[in-house]
């Protein structure tokens, strides 16, 4: 008998992201303020339905590292209990019984790396407490993106239950390229992919299945790794000498599609991207990503419309930032797309966001930092490095009813507005 599900949100999965032209706003949790999910987190909603939005993006729920990262956290299906508005909210042995049945796969398997009396229990409350934002959300027209890292920490939940299917000898990291002549070292382990297809792809089936209970549709973190990835040996400083190693390609996806359906999921297509990984994003009929602002500083976007456009990412530079970084000829740029596109190049940050709602893809994000206008000291990250990284937040009452309107107003004047 197949256990029981969550609760489902009032409404499916295929709204926002199908319509011809949306729009949303990037703001993970941490950054609400009071960064939890109470009542600060349904405001949000709100100020999201008053300024014309259709889309909240987040980054990855589960527990952080110890530097506040959540792309190389403890467990790939357990969440931060941090989050919570209510931590000590009691509940029943009904909902936690279910609660097991329903999750199986892993619980068991978190409670035991985890160590702590009740973490079963806080990861009861915070689906009980994600259900119902997340149906407070889609009754408004709302849905919520979440944020599928490839890799999972060399300390994890995942790692110590099933060994077998990570190669410990290695790292995995990216190349050496103009934002780094060391490139990035990671430390998470490669998957053992010859494993993991035996086993016919059982622990991404059931990862992609909690996900896509999480969220209404998923970006998939370092798409290019289900290609090829690049590894370098443990223990090693830099990814220098690390070398490309062929991944799983179309043979995971159709293993998760035979036993899911549709994947509603965005490809993270960004970084040293090749044809092959272009043939996978289109092969399955993946919307990939563009940065605005990088087609400012070198090849203009490519007119298409299965596509997400950012005025940047979780790892990026702000809009303002960026203008106050970017070399004349980016800025002569942008001036000239503003006056292409009739957009006051006077407030630059603003003039990014609204060159972004402009752009011909279907779906454009933009982080409330852009929104707010913000420097570079609110930028989530900086990749790999440490110190004060993820920290920022909202203050109460930051986004207001103005900048409600003068988002709305873009989203209607670049043909996004959904009502």
């Amino acid at each position: 008998m197949l256990p029981e599900r969550a609760p489902e949100p009032t409404r499916a999965y295929g709204d926002a992201l199908r319509r011809p032209r949306s729009s949303g706003v990037l703001l993970h949790p941490t950054s609400l303020p009071g960064g939890r999910l109470g009542v600060e987190a349904y405001r949000f909603v709100d100020w999201l339905v008053a300024a014309g939005q259709t889309v909240w993006q987040v980054l990855p729920l589960g527990p952080p590292d110890e530097w506040g990262s959540p792309y190389a956290g403890s467990s790939a299906f357990a969440a931060w209990g941090g989050l919570l508005a209510e931590p000590d909210a009691p509940i029943s042995t009904r909902e936690e019984n279910l609660f097991r049945r329903r999750h199986s796969y892993w619980i068991d398997d978190w409670a035991e790396h985890a160590g702590q009396p009740g973490e079963i229990a806080t990861q009861v409350r915070f689906e009980r407490e994600w259900t119902a934002l997340r149906r407070y959300a889609n009754e408004r027209g709302i849905r919520i993106v979440g944020d599928l890292p490839l890799y999972v920490g060399r300390q994890s939940a995942d790692v110590a239950a099933h060994p077998e299917l990570f190669d410990l000898a290695l790292s995995a990291g990216v190349p050496p390229d103009v934002f780094s002549s060391t490139g990035q070292l990671w430390g998470n382990p490669p998957y053992r992919w010859d494993m993991l297809r035996r086993e016919g792809y059982r622990w991404w089936i059931e990862r992609f299945r909690h996900e896509l209970q999480l969220y209404d549709a998923v970006r998939l973190d370092h798409f290019r790794g289900y290609v090829a990835y690049w590894a370098i040996r443990h223990g090693n400083r830099t990814a220098r000498s690390g070398r490309w190693r062929r991944g799983p390609g179309r043979a995971l996806f159709d293993a998760v599609r035979a036993k899911l359906g549709v994947l509603p999921v965005i490809a993270e297509d960004l970084g040293h991207i090749t044809d092959p990984v272009r043939r996978l994003r289109d092969e399955l009929s993946l919307p990939g990503m563009q940065i605005l602002p990088w087609s400012l500083a070198g090849k203009p976007l490519e007119p298409r419309e299965n596509v997400v456009v950012y005025s940047g990412t979780h790892d990026n530079d702000t809009a303002l930032g960026w203008w106050e970084n970017a070399p004349p000829r980016a800025r002569r740029r942008l001036e000239a797309e503003c006056a292409r596109n009739g957009v006051d190049s006077a407030d630059p940050a603003w003039a990014i966001v609204e060159l972004t709602f402009a752009a011909h893809a279907r779906l454009a994000i933009v982080p409330a930092q852009d929104i707010l206008g913000l420097g570079n000291e609110a930028r989530m990250n900086v990749p790999s490095t440490t110190g004060r990284n993820w920290r920022w937040r909202l203050e109460c009452g930051q986004l207001t009813a103005g900048h409600a309107s003068r988002l709305r107003e873009a989203t209607r004047r670049w043909q996004r507005l959904a009502w």
